[in-house]
């Protein structure tokens, strides 16, 4: 059975997915959300693998413009590029709600 990240690791985790283009960032935070605190190791594993990358290679992968490919090409890579890909229905944040 997969472990789970603790939170310390976690919050690492998401510090270290802050990423320079706001499509990437809003990819990864729909992650974090559906996501919650069930992340494995082996996803954060794929997830960091990912954030190596420079933000327009990165977000060819999100848009499936390509597939990872060489060092990247792995398992847990693939998993979580997957779970990244999955359109969902957009979050609002408090402060972006429309007023009554």
């Amino acid at each position: 059975m997969e472990s789970f990240l603790d939170a310390r690791s976690l919050s690492k985790l998401k510090w270290r997915c802050r990423r320079g283009l706001l499509e990437n960032d809003l990819f990864i935070e729909r992650f974090f959300q559906r996501q919650g605190e069930s992340i494995t190791v082996s996803q954060a594993q794929g997830l960091s693998a990912l954030t190596e990358l420079a933000d327009n290679d990165l977000l060819d992968l999100l848009l499936a413009r390509r597939e990872p490919d060489g060092e990247i090409d792995r398992p847990e890579v693939h998993e979580v590029l997957a779970m990244l890909r999955t359109p969902g229905a957009p979050s609002i944040r408090p402060e972006e709600r429309p007023l009554p």
